[in-house]
């Protein structure tokens, strides 16, 4: 079985952190092994490469970047769990279509294990508990290999969803892991994410 580094990072610049996933993507070579980051960033609303600046409504003091991911605009902050696969597609066999799955039934999993029944959608990537949004992925794809990913909300401020029609919606109603689970241990809950993302592509 291939290999997936896990690294705990933190909480991470946004910037820094879109620069170091490039600067690994660029360096990769046929042997270099994957890896999956996960961490969490400061407040920042982040615009995919064909993001529509109509959907950002009012951003007040949270800066907006504009990134190489696909996708529209969604939000980033604290209490919210970032999960970034750098992995060579090519060399495991995956499509585009394969990484976002499991991303996807990943955090399905996860919320299988608290009795919490969510559901992907075909027509708009991400993860839903009766229509709600808990997880967005926006991926960026380079020489074969994947960065970029998933974002899991968990327990955070989510009021700045309202300030952006997030993921292009309007009035997307988006939830959290803290409205149906109490006591959550963001780290461990980190790392059993990422115990479904290598289980789902060991298979």
């Amino acid at each position: 079985m291939m290999p997936l580094i896990v690294r705990q990072l933190g909480e991470q610049p946004y910037l820094d952190t879109w620069q170091a996933m490039r600067e690994l993507t660029d360096a990769r070579t046929k042997d270099t092994p994957d890896e999956l980051w996960l961490l969490e960033h400061p407040p920042v609303f982040t615009q995919g490469q064909a993001g529509k600046a109509e959907h950002i409504l009012n951003p007040g003091d949270i800066p907006v970047i504009q990134t190489d991911r696909g996708g529209q605009v969604t939000y980033h902050g604290p209490g919210q769990i970032i999960a970034y696969p750098l992995i060579d597609l090519r060399r495991r066999g995956l499509s585009i279509r394969d990484i976002v799955s499991t991303l996807e039934q990943s955090v399905i999993d996860l919320l299988a294990e608290y009795n919490i029944h969510a559901a992907a959608r075909r027509d708009a990537p991400g993860v839903y508990i009766d229509g709600a949004k808990i997880a967005s992925i926006g991926l960026r794809v380079r020489k074969g290999c994947s960065y970029h990913g998933l974002s899991f909300n968990v327990d955070m401020d989510l009021a700045p969803f309202s300030r952006i029609n997030p993921c292009g919606y309007e009035n997307l109603p988006v939830t959290q892991l803290a409205a149906f689970q109490e006591d959550i241990d963001r780290p461990a809950l980190a790392m059993q994410l990422a115990g479904h993302v290598q289980g789902i592509l060991a298979q």
